[in-house]
């Protein structure tokens, strides 16, 4: 990961996930529906494309990918001791990216079995490893920053923010799993941890201009925290265009809210109908039940 393709790949993964629950939170918003448990997906066609739990599969497969790419970086392979005498510790960077890959694909593995093999879902338990890797991602950040200094160390301080406000939204998330609020700040939260560790790539490896950054020039630095705001505008853009988009397709082209409004149109006009249609019969009926009394009335003074 200490390389351009390091940085992107991760970058990319996160991108999707987040882009994904986008569209997913916009949804439950706009109809009001469990983020949880979607009605529009407990049947149907979507039902056995919800068991399998796309998103712990999206996980185990980046989380594998990534672990191999890792170990083809290193030549002789990753080794955790050194022969020398005495033996030191190897790699220590390219370990905690392995440790940080493992966590993301068990943290798929606990979906995948929590939605898909499971009689019950276990909410609890898929938050939890969730903000286990999380916890733990904010600690490996925290020593792989000791060494840096300048540009490179900004670009992963400000990284380090962005998890440790994730690591507040979702230890929330374990007390109020359904609150939307949570849920679209974790979700833009993911999408700044996506574009900005892109952006990292092209900062640390790959400059723009062709030309490194300065450690020693403060204007660079300064420049750093400017795009990362930069970052933040456009994700909170980005969020909003994708709840824009959502709310305009599922309320103007989506067939089942079409099919929905024709149901409810013909069921209002019908029942309006057959009231009008009844109201008559029952004024005449009304009016015969009178004369039937008026009848037995007269019958009765007579007698």
């Amino acid at each position: 990961m200490g390389d351009f393709i390091g940085h992107i790949c991760p970058g990319l993964f996160l991108i999707f996930y987040g882009l994904y629950q986008a569209i997913m939170v916009s949804r439950a918003v706009i109809f009001n529906d469990s983020l949880l448990y979607p009605s529009y997906l407990s049947k149907g066609r979507w039902a056995r494309l919800w068991q399998i739990a796309q998103a712990g599969w999206l996980k185990i497969v980046s989380g594998s990918l990534l672990i191999v790419y890792e170990n083809s970086c290193v030549k002789d392979g990753l080794k955790i001791m050194s022969k020398g005498m005495p033996p030191r510790f190897m790699y220590p960077k390219e370990w905690q990216h392995l440790t940080m890959f493992t966590l993301l694909i068990l943290d798929g593995c606990v979906e995948v079995v929590s939605k898909s093999v499971l009689r019950q879902r276990c909410v609890v338990l898929e938050r939890g490893s969730t903000v286990l890797g999380i916890y733990i991602l904010l600690l490996l950040l925290v020593s792989h920053v000791k060494d840096s200094s300048g540009v490179e160390l900004q670009v992963h301080s400000l990284l380090i923010l962005v998890v440790f406000l994730l690591m507040l939204v979702l230890t929330a998330e374990l007390w109020a799993p359904e609150m939307f609020h949570l849920w679209m700040m974790e979700t833009f939260l993911f999408l700044i941890m996506g574009s900005w560790l892109i952006q990292a790539g092209f900062i640390l490896f790959r400059p723009v201009s062709g030309f490194p950054w300065e450690d020693d020039d403060m204007s660079d630095i300064m420049f750093v925290t400017t795009f990362f705001c930069w970052h933040v505008m456009i994700n909170a853009l980005c969020l909003l265009g994708i709840y824009g988009i959502s709310s305009f397709w599922h309320h103007c082209y989506s067939p089942s809210l079409r099919l929905m409004g024709s149901k409810e149109v013909l069921y209002h006009e019908s029942s309006s109908g057959s009231f009008y249609k009844l109201l008559p019969e029952a004024k005449q009926q009304d009016k015969d039940e009178q004369a039937l009394l008026l009848s037995k009335s007269s019958s009765c003074d007579r007698a």
